[in-house]
């Protein structure tokens, strides 16, 4: 993992140090395996409550240090209170959720060097992939746990874990639970975690609604609050600029913009699975390496996208909301959102895959015919007149055919069968022509 410590800024940092805190030896070992030595200011709030054992419920925005937060917190709080004699091997004693599997294996990921001295036994559970891979980890019993709702439901329905003996929980982007409508899932597995006063429990989100502070009274033991806000709503380190063109040039002004730019990592983003593999037809025309991450394509593929993006291998990832939220992608310096998107809020966390942990970005948003009557509300929620941008400036006029196009997902699973259409033949004859067979009048026995 990179540091984040290593990508922030000063001006992103605190001047508190994680030496300044009464954290074991085994923590501190991790925190230097991951690079990590000065606090941003939400690990600086909400650790110190959190070592004395308090509950937390914190408010900041994304890539502002969040997961090294709970990390550390989980870690020291199951080094200095160990587990029960009587807690059986399929009990996990930390907790943690998450709404999206990107998340989920982001705060995995995450975990590995700060563990490093702490000797947990780690393990996640999402849907998509590894089913039965990820079961038998499970049975063979994990310290720590991470995973979504859903599979982590179906696991514990068939026995294969229970929460009864948890020390620490964790519940990741709560807000983000109640837009994907998770929260009947979310009270069914905090009903079955250990009592809230048994247990060290934090929630995180970008925003602290009513609704994230009801679950945080319910299911936590008098939860402090803790707010880290900055003065914009969006990452004062992101370039905006908007555009008004025709649908006929917004093509041609994304590929003129790229080849203006030369950005080494973009992200594009639209509204729909179709324009998305528009875009990749038409940037691999031109010469540019791109993947497409959807909704539909299979976890297996959309794990290796992610990868191959972040090593440098495409230098262009197009993608629709699925890649908003719960992704940590470093060193992305460009975003453009081919549509603007329909809610202000996912205008704020798309722009917020760049600039991130201190970093500068740039932002460029097409106000298109179909898309243009969202901006008033984008400028209303971020509190500024977004600046517009010159289209002929940047228009390419010598654009290359487009590749062919690619399907992405939505195929037939291996052994399914196309269902015959019209009634089905009997086994070994030929299906019906199409004509209504001759029925027989039945025979009738005269009497004698």
């Amino acid at each position: 993992m990179e540091s984040d410590s290593k990508r922030m800024s000063n001006q992103h940092l605190t001047e508190t140090r994680f030496t300044d805190f009464d954290l074991p030896a085994e923590v501190l070992e991790g925190l230097e395996e991951a690079g990590f030595e000065f606090c941003t200011p939400i690990q600086a709030r909400t650790l110190p409550p959190l070592l004395e054992g308090q509950d937390i419920a914190g408010q900041a925005q994304t890539g502002t240090g969040k997961t090294a937060a709970f990390l550390v917190a989980v870690f020291a709080h199951l080094l200095r209170h160990p587990a029960s004699e009587r807690r059986k091997p399929n009990e996990p004693r930390a907790f943690i959720l998450a709404p999206t599997r990107e998340l989920a294996i982001q705060i995995f990921n995450d975990a590995k060097p700060l563990n490093k001295g702490c000797g947990f036994k780690l393990g996640i559970a999402y849907g998509g992939i590894d089913y039965d891979k990820q079961r038998k980890h499970l049975e063979r019993g994990v310290d720590v746990l991470i995973g979504t709702p859903g599979r982590l439901i179906d696991y514990m329905k068939q026995g294969v874990f229970n929460l009864r003996s948890v020390q620490a929980l964790v519940l990741d982007e709560a807000d983000r639970m109640f837009d994907l409508g998770f929260i009947k899932d979310l009270r069914f597995l905090l009903r079955r975690c250990s009592k809230p006063e048994k247990r060290l429990s934090m929630l995180f989100s970008a925003t602290l609604s009513f609704r994230v502070l009801e679950l945080a009274y319910e299911h936590m033991n008098q939860a402090r609050k803790i707010e880290v806000k900055t003065e914009q709503v969006t990452a004062d380190r992101v370039e905006q600029l908007v555009f008004l063109p025709s649908n006929d040039e917004k093509i041609p002004l994304l590929i003129g913009l790229m080849r203006k730019h030369q950005p080494e990592r973009s992200i594009v983003f639209t509204n729909t699975k179709r324009a998305a593999e528009d875009i990749v037809a038409w940037l691999k025309g031109n010469d540019f390496s791109v993947a497409l991450l959807s909704g539909d394509v299979p976890q297996n593929k959309r794990q290796r996208l992610l990868e191959g993006f972040g090593a440098g291998q495409y230098n262009v990832l197009v993608a629709t909301d699925v890649a908003a939220r719960g992704l940590h992608i470093p060193d992305v310096s460009h975003v453009f959102n081919y549509d603007l998107p329909q809610m202000a809020e996912d205008y704020v966390h798309r722009i917020g895959r760049t600039a991130r942990a201190g970093a500068s970005g740039q932002a460029l948003s097409f106000a298109c015919e179909d898309t243009s009557f969202y901006l008033p509300e984008i400028e209303e929620y971020v509190g500024q007149k977004l600046p517009i941008g010159q289209v002929s400036d940047f228009i390419a006029t010598d654009l290359k055919p487009a590749a062919k196009r690619e399907r992405y997902g939505g195929k037939r699973p291996r052994g399914h069968k196309r269902p015959h259409r019209g009634k089905k033949p009997p086994s070994g004859k030929k299906p019906p022509s199409g004509k209504r067979p001759r029925r027989r009048r039945p025979r009738v026995r005269k009497r004698a």
